[in-house]
């Protein structure tokens, strides 16, 4: 591959064009749509490997998008949000965005924050040849290191790379309760910082995993302190 390929998903032509130069100086190979609709027929039509999709477009918003792109695909998604949109960020984060962008941001963030995703994502996906004891049960509850995959009661779950590190985590260590702070820092390997995305993470992996989420079976809070899977 001599490039990794990203989506640009958003309806002004100023962010657009100028998101669009600025990667393809750094070396990325760039798509560009103006709303949903146009996002996910590249996606249909390109390999991409990371998307920056704005939430409010004509036709077919960031949020709908996303949710229609993770029936298929797990790359990442950064949203690009107003400062006015706070509860579409968590609404972002909870139907499977990875990342957000506050506008108006400067490009090194924003080029920051590509970079930290696709290098988890490649991480995620370039699973070394592992031992067959890199298999963690709890109760029915497995995650399989070999395979990055996860399932209960032996139905498969669909689980994004960040929601599978954050799980690998917690059942390699069950009882051992993590702060978010903890789980931050060694998940995204930086300081924390913005660790209310810790429990939008917690909670989606509980929706997957948990067969009622209000009264979990494993994935457990301490409150005040963090969270643990739960010894079965």
């Amino acid at each position: 591959m001599d490039s990794f390929h990203i989506l640009i998903v958003e309806d002004d032509k100023e962010i657009l064009e100028g998101i669009g130069i600025f990667l393809k100086n750094q070396g990325y190979t760039v798509f560009k749509a103006s709303n949903g609709v146009e996002g996910l027929d590249v996606i249909e039509k390109e390999e991409i490997h990371l998307a920056i999709v704005d939430i409010m477009m004509p036709r077919m918003n960031g949020i709908t998008m996303t949710m229609k792109l993770r029936e298929k695909y797990e790359f990442p998604v950064i949203m690009l949000t107003a400062k006015s949109e706070e509860i579409d960020k968590v609404t972002g984060l909870n139907i499977g965005a990875d990342d957000y962008v506050t506008k108006p941001f400067a490009l090194m963030e924003l080029l920051a924050r590509v970079n930290s995703q696709l290098r988890r994502y490649t991480r995620y996906r370039s699973v070394p040849d592992r031992k067959e004891e890199n298999v963690y049960l709890c109760g029915g509850l497995e995650l399989n290191e070999n395979t990055v995959q996860v399932s209960v009661d032996g139905s498969p779950i669909k689980i994004t790379p960040l929601e599978f590190k954050i799980l690998a985590l917690l059942i390699k260590h069950p009882g051992q309760v993590f702060s978010s702070d903890e789980i931050y820092e060694k998940v995204w390997n930086e300081r924390p910082v913005g660790t209310d995305t810790i429990m939008v993470h917690i909670r989606n992996i509980r929706e997957k995993i948990e067969i009622d989420s209000k009264n979990p079976k494993y994935l457990k809070v301490v409150w005040g302190v963090g969270y643990k899977i739960e010894k079965q």
